[in-house]
């Protein structure tokens, strides 16, 4: 593939150049986006919606300011397939200090890479951490497809591809050859120069210093341009602006207050605490039939957690269904269903599970990174679980109060054995579904969805209805009795 060998503009780009310096040519609308951190899920979401603002504003030109280490492999792919497609835009990758690893690949996908002549691109070799906690280079399968990305992205962009492909594979020599009749120089690697059908027809050269064995190429801005990888250099931003012919000030869109709270509430510490708290909450409510305090603090912690998922790119309306189907499930178990068995189990399995699908872009690992990044969240949502069993220890004094729930203490048993040893024991100190018999009479303290509160002489009883919503005071009879669950009807 031709590459030039220096960094001038093509003579069109020049005199376009000259023209809007010379006032004929109306300058371009341009923005810039940083990219200014990792590569993951979260990062890319909001760069892709930061990309997707920026077009439909109809600027002409995109900017991306790179300063990154690079990240995920496969999320760096997503974006290097965003700006590939985007076809009414122009894209340009400016780098002022570092682009390595996916960053250097995500520039590579750019229409231009333009850099300042001391910033650096290139090491872009796939690693992965071992089961030791040490870092390795990848297997040839994953190293394969890397590759092959990697030499369709620069055919695509018009960048050498030994040289792209050399950023990704330390084990191969690159080395400039010149072609005998016309003088075109390409750069081969060694694998390619055994496989070329007419070598005879090139001079070979030496191989490029920053492309030998055992080492990613890695080149600084002087250097990249010199080889063809980059388009240009430029010594600061209003440079940048005049050879691309862009309006000035570039507006530069930076993170808001937004942005900055789907990063926080995406973090693991906050989304260990809002688990927990809107569970709690949610067991809390339990006690206090209708919408109170602690059902609004649960649905303001749930809420709040997928907002977060949802924008930043991770959680659909699946997991949103899933985490509600759970909870019906845990609900119609806990007042409907006598016992503790399939439907329980099977809530509490999907309520979790929506929470770490919605944490995650793709649920079933590819690799090793994705591996670990799964069990994190695992680990971050069954963690909060566990916290949240631990908080019910701690309420459990007060689930006698909530309907439907006393059977999860032990507070019966204690009862029972109390009386046992003083048989004579009042029965004002039984619980009131002890107390209670079938065929009593009560008033419903609060309202009765179906689970609730009534009164009976002068002690409370926590009661279920068959299925009918009762409203406060109405007058309802005990038809049932099955351990602590006690079933009761309307009185017509």
């Amino acid at each position: 593939m031709p590459a030039p060998t220096q960094a001038p503009l093509g003579p069109a780009e020049q005199d376009g150049v000259d023209k809007a310096r010379v006032g004929n040519v109306t300058p371009r609308r341009a923005v810039i986006i940083p990219l200014q951190e990792m590569i993951h899920p979260l990062s890319a979401a909001l760069l892709e919606r930061k990309f997707r603002e920026a077009v439909d504003s109809g600027v002409e030109v995109v900017i991306f300011d790179i300063h990154s280490p690079g990240g995920f492999t496969q999320v760096t792919f997503e974006l290097m397939d965003m700006v590939l497609d985007a076809k009414d835009v122009e894209t340009v990758a400016f780098i002022e200090k570092d682009a390595i690893s996916g960053a250097a690949l995500f520039a590579l996908a750019c229409d231009k890479i333009i850099m300042l002549p001391d910033s650096r691109i290139g090491d872009a070799g796939e690693i992965v951490m071992g089961a030791d906690g040490a870092y390795r280079y990848t297997e040839a399968k994953s190293r394969s497809v890397l590759a092959q990305k990697v030499r369709d992205t620069a055919a695509a962009t018009g960048r050498p591809i030994a040289l792209a492909e050399k950023m990704t594979d330390k084990d191969m020599i690159v080395f400039k050859a010149t072609h005998k009749e016309d003088g075109t120089v390409r750069y081969f690697s060694d694998k390619e120069w055994i496989a070329l059908e007419d070598q005879d027809a090139w001079q070979k050269g030496t191989p490029v210093r920053e492309a030998g064995k055992e080492m990613f190429f890695t080149a600084n801005g002087r250097r990249a341009a010199e080889l063809g990888m980059i388009d240009q250099t430029v010594s600061n931003r209003s440079e940048l602006a005049s050879v691309l012919n862009l309006e000035e000030p570039i507006p530069t869109m930076e993170r808001t207050w937004v942005d900055t709270l789907v990063l926080v509430l995406n973090s693991g510490v906050v989304t260990f605490l809002l688990i927990v708290i809107g569970l709690t909450a949610l067991v809390i409510e339990l006690g206090a039939p209708g919408l109170g305090i602690g059902g609004l603090t649960s649905l303001l912690c749930f809420g709040l957690f997928f907002w977060s998922r949802f924008l930043g790119g991770t959680a659909g309306w699946l997991e949103v269904t899933l985490f509600v189907i759970g909870l019906l499930f845990i609900g119609a178990e806990i007042f409907v269903i006598p016992g503790f068995g399939v439907a329980g189990v099977s809530g509490i399995t999907l309520t979790l599970g929506s929470l770490v699908m919605a944490s995650r872009r793709v649920f079933v690992p590819q690799n090793g990174e994705d591996l670990m990044a799964l069990g994190m969240d695992v680990l971050t949502v069954f963690g909060a679980f566990f916290a949240f069993l631990v908080a019910l220890l701690f309420l459990s004094q007060y689930l006698s109060e909530i309907p439907g729930l006393s059977r999860l203490t032990l507070k019966p048993t204690v009862a029972l054995e109390g009386m046992a040893a003083n048989p004579h024991a009042p029965p004002a100190s039984l619980p009131g579904w002890q107390r209670v018999e079938v065929g009593s009479v009560g008033e419903a303290l609060s309202p009765l969805r179906p689970g609730g509160r009534i009164m009976v002489d002068d002690f409370t009883v926590d009661v279920v209805t068959e299925g009918d919503f009762v409203d406060p005071g109405t007058q309802v009879r005990v038809i049932g009795k099955q351990g602590a669950r006690v079933v009761v009807r309307p009185i017509a």
